[in-house]
């Protein structure tokens, strides 16, 4: 039944919402004033419903939206598949690197678009994204896989939702699968000392000695310049890296261009011709194979900036290591005068025999053959930064020149860097021995118990006592509300 008029001579305000019924459509219509629009007019939002309670609902939720600030973009709502395309193709794809962008353009078009693009941006709910992510699992997927999917659509949300196009991040309401994050053991000083032991019997084999004893990253080893080692003064500068990028296609036609390239069956059960898992059948519109296009452009060996500002950083080197760097330079300089007009010059401390950057893959097949021949078991390249971490903790450096030395810019950092050794575990408990056996007239192990004065050492023990009288005193207690009333500073 339609609502009463207003009385003569009473108007509603400008900018109220209002709520009246068409006998044109027979249906209920509200119109709420959101704003101003880009062109100066009033945002005027219109909803319909067939029940005048449902517009009623509709126009007051406009009206929250409008009060709480979260107002969404004016005009038709975006599809996720359009916001997609938009956001890694124009908004990430000039302010983000290479490596990050393609990890992007995998989730995007492998997964988020064919999964859920078909969905209005605005109506997108945590449960769509929730299923996607187990379709990723029950197709074969890893955890990994859900999780660079799950943050790449919730990075893509947070700028849609600055922008208007969304109120909400759903995507921070949604639960990526648990992903077990396997355990990185550093290599003990008996092993390095293995590695280090064969890498001097090895071309380019102080490479490695440089990512065991400074921590270096892959593209920073292999991007190093003789320009940016001292070795009169002993350090080194890490500002560049080398890196591996894509080739992009320069035709006018990338699906044609690589035509004759394209997978259209899979394998069979006993293909013996790749190495790895067998590569996937290419989709219709594939735009891949750049590397084969005749115009292409922007991949191969590139020269970067490193990953943070914290990364630019100077290292002290070790003699030994210097040392070492010294007879490579010389080694080096025969490899140049042997090549004759066949070298490259860049200024590469390690190269190729023509003067050329090493690429990481063969880098890394290097590093694979020398824990062979090094008799040390199987690991990645980059636990070897994880060991030269764990040995400044051993050898008791700072953290913030752990830090310095390792270029993080975040302490929480060293949490997966660094690794507590056996070395470091027996030393704690020597001295709580220390502390507490010794002061009760006891022999010790002979570990050190350095670190507390003897200030300190009588003020812990008092605590002890007092903890272990607490129930009987509980009543008299006066310690301070958090917890740490009456305790040594340095403790």
């Amino acid at each position: 039944m339609p609502r009463k008029k207003r009385a003569e001579g009473k108007r509603a305000p400008n900018g109220a919402s209002s709520i009246y019924y068409s006998e044109y459509d027979k249906l209920w219509h509200g119109r709420v004033t959101m704003g101003v629009r880009d062109d100066g007019k009033p945002d005027r939002r219109h909803v319909k419903r067939k029940k005048e309670s449902d517009v009623i609902d509709a126009v007051r939720k406009l009206e929250r939206e409008r009060e709480s600030g979260q107002v969404r973009k004016p005009g038709r709502p975006w599809t996720v598949e359009k916001w997609l395309r938009h956001w890694v193709e124009n908004v990430a794809a000039p302010s983000v690197r290479d490596t990050t962008l393609a990890g992007y353009r995998t989730a995007v078009y492998k997964h988020l678009i064919p999964g859920i693009g078909a969905h209005r941006i605005d109506r997108l709910e945590p449960d769509h994204l929730e299923k996607l992510y187990a379709r990723i699992m029950a197709e074969g997927g890893k955890p990994g896989t859900a999780h660079q999917v799950h943050r790449t659509i919730k990075t893509a949300l947070f700028v849609a939702m600055a922008r208007g196009h969304v109120t909400k991040n759903v995507a921070k309401l949604a639960k990526a699968p648990r992903i077990d994050e396997d355990e990185i053991v550093p290599f003990t000083v008996e092993e390095a000392q293995r590695i280090l032991a064969a890498a001097a019997k090895r071309r380019n084999g102080v490479r490695f000695a440089v990512a065991l004893s400074l921590g270096l990253r892959k593209g920073e080893a292999l991007g190093l310049k003789w320009s940016r080692v001292d070795l009169d003064a002993g350090v080194l500068h890490t500002p560049r890296q080398l890196q591996r990028h894509k080739w992009k296609h320069g035709c006018d036609d990338p699906h044609e261009c690589g035509k004759a390239l394209h997978k259209t069956r899979p394998c069979k059960p006993t293909c013996t011709r790749h190495k790895k898992p067998c590569p996937p059948v290419c989709p219709p519109n594939c735009t891949g194979h750049a590397a084969a296009c005749p115009k292409r452009h922007g991949g191969g060996l590139r020269e970067v900036e490193v990953k943070s500002r914290a990364g630019k950083r100077t290292v002290g080197i070790p003699k030994p290591l210097l040392d070492a760097l010294r007879e490579h330079k010389k080694a080096q300089d025969a490899e140049r005068e042997h090549a004759g007009t066949e070298w490259h010059e860049g200024g590469w401390v390690f190269a190729q025999p023509t003067g050329r950057p090493i690429d990481p893959r063969a880098d890394h097949d290097d590093w694979k053959s020398l824990l062979g021949e090094a008799n040390v078991r199987d690991a990645r390249l980059h636990d070897a930064r994880h060991t030269a971490a764990t040995m400044l903790l051993v050898l008791k450096v700072p953290l913030p020149a752990i830090m310095e030395v390792m270029g993080w810019g975040e302490a929480s950092v060293a949490k997966r860097y660094v690794h507590v050794p056996d070395e470091v575990i027996l030393g704690i408990a020597g001295q709580v021995e220390g502390l507490l056996w010794a002061a009760a007239g006891k022999e010790t192990s002979g570990k050190s118990t350095k670190g507390l004065t003897d200030k300190q050492r009588k003020a812990l023990l008092a605590l002890l006592a007092d903890v272990l009288n607490e129930g009987e005193n509980a009543a008299d207690d006066d310690q301070g509300d958090d917890g740490t009333a009456g305790l040594p500073e340095a403790v």
